[in-house]
């Protein structure tokens, strides 16, 4: 859905959330410095920072890295440690990117930056070629169901601009990629310290003839409007005024997961089951008659009907059903293992309830996509399937149909850790159904 920036000066435009991702030293935060500095998105005091810090460490040249590489110990190891995000834009389009760490050891930072993605950039070191944690990262983005994959080339100068290094790179990702359901891949070769096809095309690689990264991000289409997708609306917040002037207002605030709501709608309220109808909607204070995705609004409804926080407002047509058994794939973040019979709480949406994990079917081994079948645990970094036992019902989509409510977080009763990320459903590489030989006693609910 087009968003208009005239008071950014620009005309009407697109916006496009992207995540860069890649090994240890691949080049992502030079890229995005480059991005950045090519495209004019940089301003004056942030490159004069940059240059005397260069300056300062010996180097003739800006170190472009410097403009999304903040903390100081991302800046001492030369390496990216934290999710960087920087918004920009260009005359065609609006961006919002994520620079993601590429060590094993920060791969759950590139969870969070990719989980709202429409794009990737995965970049590849022209010398190594493709690595582990290179197909670490095309399983995430297969895995968060991101709709497309650039394959960044990266230091194509370093290898003398060889076409044929490019291709054999290139055709081994694509391969790997397809084989886990990457709907698109584009492959550019570049080399982002001295500028080859990030925003300008190179000079020095006449062979290729497809796009710049900065114009292939320019152009790629875009589908992020949810308004037609199932609609859903997590409860936030009971808002009872209670005043003179609103004595009996009763209204359900949240923000629109997906879809679009009508007054004089039927509703259900999940997981209760009760049935009612919209009588209104309150946007910004004031009624409307429709509302959609990302909107923060609050329903009124016709019936005075239990209403609270986690519960979901949808169209009665069109409910999820609720279920106490939850099976999806995960990638593991937290440092302690996740192992069968961890009690665990489970946020989904506004939501948040006691859990246990009921079975560990399997472990994705990245090498060859084979399957590790009842590995006991996860750990940290981790990809695999999980099977969990929730203690009250929850109306769960599949992951495949909705980003937003198809996902979950479990989260450490003891001390709030985030654990793992669970995505519901079928994944790129669902495994064979195991049978369960125990027996389901010492259950507590």
């Amino acid at each position: 859905m087009s968003t208009s920036t005239t008071e950014l000066g620009l005309t009407e435009t697109t916006l496009l959330r992207f995540a860069t991702a890649g090994s240890v030293d691949d080049g992502k935060s030079t890229l995005v410095g480059r991005l950045l500095h090519d495209s004019k998105s940089v301003l004056t005091d942030q490159l004069e920072a940059v240059e005397r810090a260069s300056a300062s460490r010996g180097q003739d040249a800006p170190d472009l890295a410097l403009l999304t590489d903040g903390l100081r110990a991302e800046r001492e190891q030369g390496i990216t440690i934290d999710v960087a995000y920087r918004y920009f834009a260009t005359p065609k389009r609006r961006f919002i990117l994520a620079d993601t760490p590429g060590h094993v050891q920060y791969t759950r930072n590139m969870v969070t930056g990719a989980s709202t993605a429409e794009l990737t950039v995965v970049l590849v070191d022209a010398r190594n070629g493709v690595v582990e944690q290179t197909r670490r990262h095309a399983a995430i983005a297969a895995l968060l169901r991101v709709p497309h994959v650039v394959l960044a080339v990266n230091k194509m100068d370093l290898v003398g601009y060889q076409e044929s290094i490019f291709a054999g790179i290139a055709e081994e990702f694509t391969a790997y990629a397809t084989e886990l359901g990457v709907p698109e891949v584009t492959a550019i070769p570049i080399s982002a310290l001295v500028g080859d096809n990030v925003v300008e095309p190179s000079a020095n690689m006449d062979w290729y003839g497809g796009p710049t990264v900065l114009e292939h991000l320019e152009t790629v289409p875009v589908s992020h409007d949810l308004a037609h997708c199932h609609a859903r609306l997590p409860v936030q917040y009971v808002i009872r005024p209670q005043t003179a002037d609103h004595p009996d207002y009763r209204g359900y605030a949240g923000q629109i997961a997906a879809g679009t709501f009508h007054v004089g709608e039927p509703v259900t309220v999940l997981p209760s089951g009760r049935t009612t109808t919209i009588s209104g909607i309150d946007l910004l204070g004031k009624p409307v008659d429709t509302a959609w995705t990302t909107q923060s609004v609050t329903i009124l409804l016709t019936d005075d009907i239990d209403v609270s926080r986690g519960d979901l407002i949808v169209p009665t047509k069109d409910a999820p059903a609720t279920t106490q058994d939850v099976e999806a794939t995960v990638c593991h973040v937290a440092d302690q293992p996740l192992t069968v019979g961890h009690r665990v709480l489970l946020k989904h949406g506004t939501r948040t309830v006691k859990a246990v994990v009921k079975d560990i079917p399997s472990r994705l081994t990245l090498d060859d996509l084979s399957l590790h079948p009842h590995p006991g645990q996860l750990v940290a970094n981790d990809i695999g399937r999980v099977k969990i036992r929730t203690a009250e019902p929850l109306p769960v989509d599949s992951y495949a149909d909705s980003r937003r409510t198809g996902s979950f977080i479990l989260i450490d009763p003891a001390d709030g850790t985030t654990l793992t990320a669970g995505m519901v459903g079928e994944s790129f590489a669902s495994p064979e159904p195991v049978k369960d030989e125990t027996e389901d006693d010492g259950w507590d609910f």
